[in-house]
């Protein structure tokens, strides 16, 4: 679900206008010039950076970075985190305190340190990361320090141009409603950047500003790692090569040390990718889902003879594997093929373990393989389906907090997590387990991509394909909307050759049970089906493809050239 963060001059139409006033308001000299230098060089740059505000979307707040109601910077950042204040002291009794940390972005540190000053000067405690850490480990810290609330800095997956802000709650998962709605009618009642404290108020009292890190670090560590289901296994097998990259992120301070304590000997780096650097000079995309940002990782694999490569994006909540497939080439999984094979490894191990009980279950978003809720069927574990965004399988967890227990959860854009220490996708759980369970594999004599193949010989072939059409500024944006308003008016009479025989429309919570959500999911007889959907985050629209059977590779052609114009 998408709420419109408005962070300005609310009520104002004119981009021009809004342009204007930061031109006259409490902006410093630096943004009025940049401001300035945009009216008289680049209208379509300067309507894009003001046309609207940024939005809070199944990400969070996100946006290129820039001067601008629709741009990251200093000013939009320190409103929301404003806004995130006034909630706080509204609606929390007692001690307040925020964690917070950030990735090697540009400008991720200095967010970081705004936001942080922010509520210090608001009288709200910050525990501040003395460095870049992962998102997950941000969420783990908020439950560890029994916080408040957590603000990770961070654009994920996104180019460069991009930086975020993403905001936790207390127990440790992203912000859902009633409390997203609410933070963000608070930031809309901040009409300058004169109501936002980013000085002390004299007379008024600070929040204490904690640095922490390494005792945060060796906890998360140890926590994470207590989950291995096979450590026999990784003994055996603990010379496996893996070739590991952070794709310049900041996975690389502790997913290489979780691997060696879980017992894996021979982690092999791309030396040029360890560096912590927010140009990524090596990559066009810092995205794990992308072939070209595997590619050097690929080719040290082929220099050293591993079997298995990983990768996480720059704040290390993603995971990307590539494995070696039945003629020793090197080909890159998708996440909802990593995750099936996982979920079934998983599941297998919890039943040879006695861990596997009625109170087990698993969640998967609406978007993931269908395959996932076929494993956990044939194990009689519940499954649950979810909205896209991995906040609401932290939302799940929370609600059957003492009541079930959190096996494991997935969703196709390569988030996975096992156990309820992190609240949210983690890189570095889903690469251990993944390293764990190409050991467990090879005690068995297959490899990944093989026991990925005797996972479809059980439940039959499943094939999935994401593609999105990009639509950039004010017209995209119309654009996008005027997709979706088509469907919903002329929705296809047959998808893939075979008869439409159910519309999901994710705008009706009273028909789907879930929040209300910009999705349409088209199912055919043949049991294909089809979701389109709006990125929260990036100007884009996505069309999620799936299809069953031993022709599924050829109905998803189908259904690519039918939905794709």
């Amino acid at each position: 679900m998408i709420y419109r963060q408005t962070l300005k001059l609310k009520d104002m139409k004119d981009y021009k206008e809004v342009a204007q006033s930061w031109l006259s308001g409490n902006f410093d000299d630096e943004t009025k010039s940049a401001v300035k230098q945009l009216m008289d060089t680049d209208p379509a740059a300067l309507e894009d950076a003001f046309y609207r505000n940024l939005e809070f979307g199944t990400g969070g707040l996100r946006g290129t970075m820039g001067v601008g109601t629709n741009r990251m910077n200093k000013y939009t950042v320190g409103m929301a985190t404003q806004g995130l204040a006034n909630y706080i002291k509204a609606h929390v009794e007692g001690e307040k305190s925020v964690c917070i940390s950030y990735d090697a972005r540009n400008n991720s540190k200095l967010f970081a340190q705004i936001s942080a000053d922010v509520l210090s000067n608001n009288g709200i405690k910050v525990f501040l990361f003395d460095d870049l850490r992962p998102t997950p480990e941000l969420s783990y810290s908020i439950r560890m320090k029994k916080a408040t609330a957590g603000i990770m800095v961070t654009a994920s997956h996104n180019p460069k141009e991009y930086n975020g802000y993403k905001v936790f709650w207390s127990d440790g998962g992203q912000i859902t409603a009633p409390v997203d709605k609410d933070i963000v009618a608070e930031v809309a009642k901040i009409e300058d950047p004169a109501d936002v404290r980013f000085s002390p108020i004299p007379g008024e009292p600070k929040g204490e500003i904690v640095m922490m890190g390494a005792e945060v670090d060796e906890a998360y560590l140890r926590d994470i790692t207590s989950l291995a289901l096979s450590p026999e296994a990784v003994a055996k097998h603990a010379d496996l090569k893996i070739v590991y990259t952070p794709l310049h992120g900041c996975g690389v301070r502790l997913m290489p040390e979780a691997l060696k304590r879980i017992g894996f000997k021979n982690i092999i780096h791309v030396p040029e990718q360890d560096v912590n650097d927010g140009n990524f000079p090596t990559v066009v995309s810092p995205n794990p889902e992308e072939p070209a940002a595997m590619a050097m990782a690929l080719a040290k694999a082929d220099e050293t003879g591993a079997d298995l490569v990983l990768a996480t994006d720059p704040d290390a909540d993603r995971l990307g594997i590539a494995v070696r497939d039945n003629d020793g080439k090197m080909v890159q999984l998708t996440g909802n093929q990593t995750w099936s094979f996982l979920t079934w490894y998983i599941l297998t191990r919890w039943k040879e373990l006695g861990k596997l009980n009625e109170k087990g279950y698993v969640v998967k978003t609406i978007v993931t393989t269908e395959l996932i809720a076929a494993i956990c069927e044939s194990f009689g574990v519940k499954c649950y389906n979810v909205l896209t965004g991995f906040k609401y399988i932290a939302e799940v967890v929370k609600r059957n907090e003492g009541k079930g227990v959190f096996i494991c959860g997935g969703e196709e854009s390569y988030g996975f997590n096992l156990g309820e220490f992190v609240r949210d996708k983690c890189a570095q759980v889903a690469g251990i387990m993944v390293a764990e369970c190409a050991a467990w594999a090879a005690e068995q004599g297959l490899t990944l991509y093989q026991l990925l193949q005797k996972v479809y010989k059980m439940y039959g072939l499943y094939e999935e394909k994401m593609v999105y059409i990009v639509r950039k500024g004010k017209t995209g944006a119309e654009e996008i909307q005027k997709i979706m308003a088509d469907y919903r008016a002329n929705p296809p009479k047959e998808i893939a050759g075979s008869p439409l025989v159910k519309v999901v429309d994710y705008l009706k919570p009273e028909e789907t049970g879930l929040p209300k959500s910009n999705v349409l999911q088209f199912f055919n007889a043949a049991g294909d089906v089809v979701s389109v959907r709006p990125s929260g985050t990036e100007p884009k629209i996505k069309f999620y493809f799936g299809a069953k059977g031993d022709d599924a590779p050829k109905k998803i052609e189908l259904l690519k050239a039918q939905f794709i114009k």
